[in-house]
Order: structure tokens, then sequence, then C-alpha cells
């Protein structure tokens, strides 16, 4: 039966191929190629899981295909099949399904209707990638097509600026929790001393062994699942991203941020249950910060004037509530909650346009009061201040951008001293200091060969710091991005057997797509004049086909899954030693802030409302 699973990978993708090559005018085609994948996926998922229930229901667990190897490293794709895998399969393809066919009709001559279902379609490979993954590697190859379908759905009315800059805020997060599981990755590796499969994470006596002597080094993987789990799946304090980004159609809320995406972070807790069963700390920690968002998003909920937001934070308290189950240990009635909120919220999401109209005439023709509530319960104090905070929603938007992102803007904006010509006159003799130091490595003193690293890295880190807040010239901002590549490369070169070939691995990609990416710009810039980072120029609306090169182009800078950047960020990590955490928080952190930076250019530049229309825009939101 193993050798049915890369079926349920194959399948989304041999769809989204075919729905690329699809001329953008026969919607009927296009509609049909989609809900016909999603059909006989969820077919084949259906007889597979009864079979395989009926057949004594093993775990099935089979490595596929080795990408790269040394004799200390593998990066091997793996696919398990389990209770949990067959849930998420099932509600995932029949969801997709029944969305596939509702948005056939409610997207009818919508001007990016090829756009939309090549995107659905292409998140419904990484999902199906995600949830039948065997490891880590495997699952963060669907992690990331997740993130990045999500940015291009939340921006899909690409021509507004609200939508393009919530799938910016949206992403920032998903970085986030991109980061916190390559971290997990990087400390399994030191852990384990190999690529760990999530079978072997089941074997007790395996896992028992390895905590009982590296208790710290586990309470981190744990605290790094937890991380990335409460980023994917809105948890506190990452909870104001979920509203934010219903500003794309109505079907793909439904099936993103109602039902399967935003459960993705309950995925990674089911899965890598086994790892922290035994961690009560943990436990504890997770239950508490179910429990805390489950209350504080009812609240939110119930103050909400939008009828999507009302849904969204609502999915947040039911996602807090399996977060305890998890926790206890209730896994069974976790995956019975996860179905049944997704199939909720879906339905939920997809009526909301007709509930709305239905409301506002009863309102005029047969309005009642409600019946009390338990605020009426409350000290009038007590409920004014919960009604305030609640509508304000705990300012949890504000309270990312105080503690998060505005240090990082202001640690930013201290570089402007740093033009294009002295960035370009300061790298190129820097960086040829910094090989050659690691040319005669061999004969400087131990204590410099151990500083240099956490130097260099610190010097990419300032790099991406000012591409990220960078608001003058797009050129710089990308050229910035590059350089911190090439350090964080050179940092990680003076830590053994990461000389020579590996670096290659890792930088091909960046370079190539950094190359292209550069040409784009000046291509662009030759043809518009001046491209600035302070606003939105919407130049994809005139050259639609350089958008799509240079968004191309920045997927291979950020080290996405279609270079060997992306087999190079996991060997970067591996070849940081587990008493280097100085040296991984400056190389993480430049990971946050690079793929931000990459994707606000491409926003910046090729999204939004075109700079040259001669209509008034709306760049706030009321």
């Amino acid at each position: 039966m193993t050798t049915l699973l890369p079926f349920f990978i194959l399948l989304p993708f041999a769809g989204f191929i075919i729905s690329l090559l699809i001329p953008a005018k026969n919607e009927g085609l296009l509609s049909i190629t989609s809900y016909l994948t999603a059909g006989i996926h969820w077919a084949g998922v259906t007889l597979f899981t009864v079979y395989w229930f009926f057949d004594g229901h093993t775990v099935l667990d089979h490595d596929y295909v080795t990408l790269y190897q040394t004799t200390d490293y593998d990066f091997f794709i793996d696919f398990y099949f389990d209770k949990i895998t067959a849930v998420y399969l099932f509600v995932g393809s029949f969801l997709t399904f029944l969305v596939t066919i509702y948005s056939r009709y409610y997207l009818h001559r919508e001007a990016g209707y090829k756009r939309f279902f090549n995107t659905i379609l292409f998140f419904f490979l990484g999902y199906n990638i995600a949830v039948a993954s065997g490891n880590l590697e495997t699952m963060f190859i669907g992690w990331e097509i997740l993130g990045i379908s999500s940015f291009l759905l939340i921006a899909f009315y690409r021509d507004r600026y609200l939508p393009v800059k919530n799938a910016v805020k949206v992403f920032s997060v998903y970085r986030v929790a991109d980061v916190g599981l390559i971290l997990a990755m990087w400390m399994s590796h030191h852990l384990w001393h190999e690529n760990i499969t999530f079978s072997k994470l089941n074997n007790f006596e395996l896992v028992h062994h390895q905590l009982q002597s590296h208790t710290v080094i586990g309470v981190f993987i744990a605290m790094m699942f937890l991380i990335s789990a409460a980023a994917k799946s809105a948890q506190l304090p990452f909870s104001s991203w979920l509203p934010r980004a219903m500003e794309g159609p109505t079907p793909s809320s439904a099936i993103f941020y109602g039902s399967l995406s935003v459960h993705l972070g309950v995925f990674l807790l089911l899965r890598t249950f086994p790892f922290w069963e035994q961690q009560i700390s943990v436990r504890v920690l997770i239950a508490l910060l179910g429990l805390l968002t489950a209350i504080i998003a009812t609240g939110i909920a119930r103050v909400q004037s939008s009828v999507k937001s009302q849904i969204a934070y609502a999915s947040v308290a039911q996602i807090g509530l399996i977060f305890i189950e998890v926790a206890a240990g209730f896994d069974n009635l976790a995956l019975f909650h996860f179905a049944g909120n997704a199939f909720l919220r879906t339905y939920q999401l997809l009526v909301s346009p007709s509930v709305v109209s239905y409301l506002i005439r009863e309102q005029f023709y047969n309005f009642s009061p409600h019946a009390r509530s338990i605020e009426e319960s409350f000290p009038k104090k007590m409920a004014y201040t919960l009604y305030i905070l609640c509508i304000k929603e705990w300012n949890l938007d504000s309270f990312m951008y105080r503690y998060l992102w505005n240090p990082l803007k202001w640690l930013g904006n201290k570089l402007d001293f740093l033009t294009l010509n002295r960035t370009v006159i300061f790298f190129i003799p820097a960086y040829l200091i910094g090989v050659l130091c690691l040319g005669i490595s061999d004969n400087l003193p131990d204590f410099v060969v151990s500083k240099l690293p956490i130097f260099f890295s610190l010097i990419g880190l300032v790099m991406v710091l000012k591409s990220f807040t960078e608001r003058k010239v797009a050129r710089l901002s990308w050229i910035l991005i590059i350089m911190n590549h090439l350090w964080v490369a050179l940092a990680i070169s003076f830590n053994e057997h990461f000389k020579y070939g590996q670096p290659v691995i890792y930088l091909s990609g960046i370079i190539v797509a950094g190359a292209l990416g550069l040409i784009c710009l000046y291509r662009l810039r030759s043809i518009e004049g001046n491209i600035d980072l302070d606003q939105f120029h919407g130049h994809s609306f005139k050259h639609p086909k350089l958008a799509f090169f240079f968004f191309l182009c920045c997927l291979g800078a950020t080290g996405f899954p279609i270079s060997p950047t992306f087999i190079g960020e996991d060997l970067i990590f591996t070849h940081i030693h587990e008493d280097q955490a100085l040296l991984a928080f400056f190389t993480s952190l430049s990971f946050i802030i690079d793929g931000i930076a990459i994707i606000r250019i491409y926003a910046r530049v090729f999204l939004g409302p075109h700079a040259k229309s001669m209509y008034e825009m709306a760049y706030r939101s009321s």
C-alpha cells in the first residue's frame, strides 16, 4: 500500500500543471480540471482509507527519494499514513472539491479566474505534501507552499491597497512559523544525529532515552513547535492576522482560513505529540495558551461588525480548545473537533454573503432584541472594559508592531547612510577580507575563529535590516538581500564540513535568482522610471509577464523548494553547532526579515493600485 501514497501528491501536482496550460478565457475547462482533481483525490482517499482500515490499519511509512546525502547528513522525502493523515486528507480533499464547485460560479467572469484556480490547486498540492509527510523536511516543503499560496490568495484583488497590505502582513507572521520549524529541525539534527522520521518519534524508548540526557534541547524543540503551531493557527499573540486574511475571495477564505490552512498548527502538534508527551511543562503551556486564546477570541468575535471577522475569531477560539485537547492527549477528540470545525466554518463562510442580506432584511421587518446574555451579569465597569478591549481586539495588532516589527524598523532606519554606491564599495573589500580569513583560519587563534562566524552573520543581519526598511531604491533593497545570503554562507563556512561544495548548493539558487531579479528591476526602471518602495506601484497591470518572472525570482531568493537553496537552508542550520545560540539567532532572524523584505519588494513594485492611475484610491481601511 505504501506504493500508492505518492498518488495523493502526484494527482494535485498534475492538476496544477494542467491548469497552468489552460487558456485564461476557458473558464469551463479550468473549473472542471480543478474539481475533477479534487473529486478524484477525495474518492481515492476514501477508498484507500477504507481498505487500510479493514486491512489492520497499520502505520505506513516509506522513504521514497533521497535528494542529497553526505556521510553525516541525509535529506530525503518520506511519506507517512496513519489516522491523523487519513482524517486530514479526507477533510482536505472533500472541502477542496466543494469549494472548487462553488467557485466555478462565484468567480464567473472575474479577471483573475485562472489565477484563482491555479493558486487553489497549488495550495492543495502543498496541503497534501504537509499532511502526508513522514519527516520535518518533507513537511517543510508543503509548509512553504501553503505560505506563498496564502499570500497570493489574500492579494487576489491585486489592484486594491488593503488586500495587498494584509497579504504582506499575514506572510510576515507565516515567516515566523517557518523559522520556528527550521530551528526545530536544526536542534533535532543535533539531538538525533539524523533526519528523524515521525515513525521513529513514536518509539517511546528511543525518545525517552534521548530526552533524559538532553532535557533543555527537548524543551527548546518543543517550544519551536509551539511557536510554529501558534503562528500558523492564529493563536496568541498571533491571532490578529486571521481576520486580515479575509480580504481574499470568500471561497479562498473558506478553504484557507476557515478550515484547512488554519488547522495546520494543530496537525503539527498532533504529529509531534510523542516527542513532547512526557514534557509536562510544555503540555501545560500549550493548554494555557489554547485556553487564553479561546477566551479572548470568543469575546472579540462577539463584538465584530463583519460576519467574516466573526467567523474568523470563532474559528480561532475553537482551535484554542483543540490545542487543549491535544495537550491533554485526547487525539481522537481533537481530530473529530478539527473535522467538525472545518466543515462548519467552510459552510458559514460560503453562505455568509447571503446571510448578511437576510439579516439586513430581517432587521427592518422582523427585528427582535436578543435575550439576556452572560455579560449583563458582570459589573458595569468590567463589562465596559471588556467591551472596549474586544472592540480593539485586545490591541494584538499593535502588540505585534510595537514589540516585533517596530524595533526592527528602528534599527533599520539607523542605517540610512548606506546608499547603493556605499554598500557596494563596502561589501567587496569586506567580503574579500572575510574570504581571506576563511582561507587562513587554521593559522588564526581559536578565539578569533570562534567569534568570526557571529561577526559575519551580524553583518548579514545588518544588510537585511537595511533592506527591510529601505523606502527609496528597490534595487538597493534587492542587492542587500543577496549580500545577506553571501555573509551567512561565509559565516557558517568557518564551521567544519561546510567548506567548498555545500555553500555552492546554498548559494546556487540565490545567485541565479538574485541576478535575474536585478535584471527585472533594471528593466522595469528603464520602462517606468524611478521605482521607490514608499508606495504600491501596481506594475503587474501593465507588465504581467515581468511581474510573474520577478515573482519566480523572489521564490528562488527566499529558498522556496524550486532550487537547491531549499536544501541549502537546512544544511546551513545543520552545521550550526548546538552551543552557537547567538549564531543561530542572527541567522534565523536574517531568514525571517529576508523573506518579508523580498515579498515587500514584489508587493510594492508590482501589486496594489497602479501608480499612474487617473482615479483616486483609498489607501486606508475604515
